[in-house]
C-alpha cells in the first residue's frame, strides 16, 4: 500500500487539483490548509477516499515545526510533500510603493515555503523512503510579469530557493524540485476570464504526482521542472479552441479586466 502524500494549500485551486489527482490514482492524502470549513468541504467531496485533513497555518518556523510534529503523531511514513501554497501578492509596480511593501511580500509569499521545507524535508529524510518534496510556482519568476512586479520578485526568489534546497538535499534521501507552470491556472469551474489553453489544476496535480512517483526513470533530476501541458490529454484537446476577439481593443480590454483572485486565489495554509 502506498504511503500518503502531504498536500500543502490543499483547499486552493491548485491544491485541490493535486488532492483530486492523488485520490483518483490511489494515493492516500494528508491535506493541509488553514481554513477548517474548506477542509470539511474537501472531506465531504471525497467521502470514500483515504483522506486525512489537518488544519494548520504556516507562517513561521514555529508553524513548520508544529506541522511536522502533527504529521509524526499520525504514525504514517510520508512518501512525499507537494507544496501548493499560493502567494498573496497583488498588482503593483515596484516604483510606486515603498520598499517595505516588498519586504511584506517576501514575508508572506516566500518565507512560509522555507518554513515548511525546513521541517518537512527532515520528516521525509527520517522515513528513509527516497521521498520527494515538490514546490509548485506560477508565471513571472523567469521574466517579469507586467503589473505583477512583486509576484515576479517573490517567484524568482522561490525558484532560487528551490535550487538551493535541491542542492542541499543531495546528502539526504530526499529530492527537492520546483514545478514551474508558465501560465495562469484554469479551474475546473467555468470562469469568464479563463483561457482554454491555460493548464488545468488537475493536470498540474497529476504532473506534480509524477515527480513524487519518479515514474520516468529517464527524466533528469532537475531542480526546476517546467510544466508540460501535454500531460493532460483532455486539456490539450481544448487548446484547439481559442477565444475569438473582434479586434485588438476588445482583447486588451479583456486582459485589463482580469481579476487576479480568479487566477491566483489565496490557498496558503
Amino acid at each position: 500500500m502506498k504511503a500518503p502524500v502531504v498536500v500543502l494549500g490543499a483547499t486552493g485551486i491548485v491544491g485541490s487539483g493535486v488532492v483530486r489527482g492523488a485520490i483518483e490514482t490511489g494515493w492516500p492524502v494528508i491535506a493541509v490548509a488553514r481554513d477548517s470549513g474548506k477542509l470539511a468541504q474537501l472531506r465531504l467531496a471525497h467521502p470514500d477516499a483515504d483522506l486525512t485533513v489537518l488544519e494548520a497555518e504556516i507562517a513561521s518556523d514555529t508553524d513548520g515545526a508544529q506541522l511536522a510534529a502533527a504529521l509524526r503523531e499520525l504514525g504514517r511514513p510520508v512518501a512525499g510533500v507537494i507544496d501548493a501554497m499560493s502567494d498573496n501578492s497583488g498588482r503593483g509596480r515596484l516604483l510606486d510603493h515603498p520598499a517595505s511593501e516588498l519586504r511584506r511580500t517576501l514575508d508572506d509569499d516566500l518565507l512560509p515555503h522555507l518554513s515548511a521545507a525546513r521541517h518537512l524535508v527532515r520528516l521525509l529524510a527520517e522515513a528513509n523512503r527516497s521521498g520527494s518534496y515538490v514546490l509548485i510556482s506560477g508565471p513571472g519568476s523567469e521574466l517579469p510579469w507586467a503589473g505583477y512586479g512583486y509576484r515576479s520578485v517573490a517567484g524568482a526568489a522561490l525558484r532560487m530557493m528551490a535550487c538551493v534546497l535541491h542542492d542541499e538535499a543531495r546528502s539526504l534521501p530526499v529530492r527537492v524540485q520546483l514545478l514551474l507552470v508558465d501560465a495562469p491556472v484554469r479551474d475546473e469551474l467555468p470562469c469568464r476570464h479563463a483561457c482554454p489553453e491555460w493548464p488545468s489544476a488537475a493536470a498540474i496535480g497529476r504532473r506534480a504526482l509524477q515527480l513524487i512517483e519518479r515514474s520516468n526513470a529517464n527524466e533528469p533530476a532537475r531542480a526546476v521542472v517546467h510544466y508540460a501541458r501535454g500531460v493532460d490529454s483532455a486539456a490539450a484537446q481544448t487548446t484547439t479552441s481559442r477565444r475569438e476577439h473582434t479586434d485588438v481593443r476588445s482583447f486588451l480590454k479583456g486582459l485589463s479586466s482580469l481579476d487576479r483572485n480568479e487566477v491566483f486565489p489565496d490557498d496558503t495554509p
